[in-house]
């Protein structure tokens, strides 16, 4: 199973199912207006553009159901705003155990960032976010993310032309601005044996 959270319109959830209907998508976003138009259009007939495949909730990161306890094998935060990107950028606590709560063991954790430092700056400052430089990353969060069972494997800024494989809809707005940086961190849930399976 698959969760993207913080997936706004539900386009990547939309998407991926259609194109994967052999796996269960979870699309979770804290702004219900955002799911409305997607979420009526999956329980149409399958001829119509309906899929059995996808769900979407309401729910902030801050309080995902227990429902979802355990039941992902992928999690997917691409473009994250607001808390949502407060947590996973300086590695807050509540936040990370919470992502670790919905993972089975060995599940893959993507997380893509895009800031523009000017544009951005204000949103920045507000959440009092650090550079995800090498240094802040190694220093600072691979150990809080090993706090909560969380194991970084790779991070790192992706060039101009890998927008293109997030098929989301801020991907396409963003993707005009040369100054946004993309920055990506993969993790996987820590266990003994790390059998998780990397789902697109």
């Amino acid at each position: 199973m698959i969760i993207d959270i913080g997936t706004g319109d539900g386009s990547f959830v939309y998407r991926s199912a259609r194109e994967h209907p052999d796996r269960f998508y979870i699309g979770v976003d804290a702004q219900a207006s955002a799911l409305e138009k997607v979420s009526q259009k999956i329980y149409r007939k399958p001829a119509k553009g309906g899929l059995p495949n996808a769900l979407f909730v309401h729910a902030s990161v801050e309080a995902l159901p227990a429902e979802l306890d355990g039941v992902a094998n992928t999690v997917h935060i691409h473009f994250p705003w607001g808390s949502l990107l407060r947590g996973v950028a300086l590695g807050e606590e509540a936040v990370l155990r919470n992502l670790q709560r919905v993972c089975a063991p060995g599940a893959f954790l993507q997380i893509v960032i895009a800031l523009d430092p000017e544009r951005d700056k204000s949103e920045i400052s507000r959440l009092g976010l650090e550079p995800l430089s090498a240094e802040f990353t190694q220093t600072t969060l691979i150990p809080r993310y090993q706090a909560t069972g969380l194991e970084i494997s790779d991070y790192g800024v992706h060039p101009p032309s890998e927008w293109r494989q997030y098929q989301t809809s801020w991907a396409r707005r963003l993707d005009s601005n040369p100054q946004r940086v993309l920055t990506y961190l993969n993790a996987w849930v820590r266990n003994e044996e790390k059998h998780g399976t990397n789902e697109i």
